[in-house]
């Protein structure tokens, strides 16, 4: 048996910038049923600091005049003619399924981000080719499913083809008194992030209540939002670990964003290490934190006003953050449990 799965091109699957995809993997691997079969196969620049053994990484030399893409699919499809995989998981990379199809039918993609804006996926017809080449078609939330069937007529919404497979993370063991007076932020240092937002609501709180502090995690090298407060450290980029530790430090987390989340690691995090959680209600947020505070409208009033209930009010809060903490069951176990049903179906044809 052999299950292979294909990275994006450049993800990195390493401890050094390790995206979303990476880190679920890392996660949800080792507690599969099928772990002794799986195979990793990607091009990360950062070798050094792989995060599972069996992860082959595609050497691409010299393009010449090939696209990157083409050369790194004819690189896996290598590998694919020396032993042909029973399953080829394909992550967020739809336009990889046309160029597989012929090597092996027996494809399941997963879309992480939205559907119509990812080449191969865009048009409608596009969707309704992945949908007759695929085995399966997972996605990281409702929203991104829904983004998907745009415009798709019932007829080719086949059986069974569909599945919502949540991003995930471990439960963490909080000590709920040990938590600190920090309100984090984690993520791209970006308008579409809502840091200038974040920021300028902060800098208010900050002068309202001296013995509250920030952290910030994430850098943006495209953008320059500078916020400054004794209380405020701004640490930048940080390895999952760190920031998992400041996760079960603090007590409020904002994942404010602008732009349509497809699913929202960092609330997902939040809400797995007991902290009050204040969203925006933009793409998949609800769901990654349910019961979180959600804002309609992302302004610095809004944000303010949420932050200013939870720390004047210390019961409100310790009951948001149980509450919360409570209702998290997107566990690493759950997760992989739900991936492993579709491939012990789709081992059985």
């Amino acid at each position: 048996m052999k299950i292979s799965i294909l990275l994006p091109y450049k993800e990195n699957f390493s401890t050094e910038y390790a995206g979303a995809v990476s880190l679920l993997l890392k996660d949800i691997i080792p507690l599969s049923k099928y772990k002794k079969f799986i195979n990793i196969y990607g091009s990360t620049y950062y070798k050094k600091n792989i995060l599972k053994k069996k992860y082959v990484n595609l050497k691409l030399n010299n393009f010449f005049f090939q696209s990157k893409t083409n050369f790194y699919i004819k690189k896996f499809i290598e590998h694919e003619n020396k032993k042909k995989s029973d399953i080829i998981e394909i992550h967020n990379r739809p336009i990889y399924v046309n160029k597989l199809y012929n090597v092996n039918k027996n494809l399941v993609l997963y879309f992480h981000n939205d559907p119509l804006q990812l080449k191969g996926s865009i048009s409608l017809n596009e969707r309704i080719n992945l949908l007759k080449k695929t085995k399966k078609i997972i996605f990281i939330s409702k929203w991104v499913k829904n983004r998907f069937l745009k415009g798709i007529n019932k007829k080719y919404l086949f059986k069974n083809k569909f599945g919502i497979i949540q991003h995930s993370t471990n439960k963490k063991k909080v000590d709920f008194k040990n938590k600190e007076k920090i309100i984090l932020f984690v993520g791209r240092l970006n308008k579409a992030k809502g840091y200038d937002i974040f920021g300028k609501a902060l800098l208010n709180i900050l002068k309202k209540f001296p013995d509250w502090k920030s952290v910030v995690i994430g850098d943006e090298p495209r953008e320059s939002l500078i916020f400054k407060h004794k209380n405020l450290k701004v640490l930048g980029f940080k390895k999952h670990n760190t920031v998992s530790k400041w996760f079960l430090k603090s007590d409020l987390c904002v994942v404010c964003s602008r732009w349509e989340e497809p699913f929202g690691r960092t609330a997902l995090e939040a809400s797995s290490s007991g902290c009050a959680v204040i969203i925006t209600k933009r793409g998949g947020l609800p769901e990654a934190s349910p019961k979180a505070i959600k804002l309609k409208t992302l302004t610095i009033n809004n944000v303010q006003k949420s932050l200013f209930k939870l720390i004047k009010n210390e019961q409100f809060k310790k009951s948001l953050q149980r509450k919360i903490y409570n209702n998290f069951y997107l566990t690493n176990k759950y997760v992989s449990n739900k991936v492993d049903e579709y491939r012990s179906v789709l081992l059985k044809k």
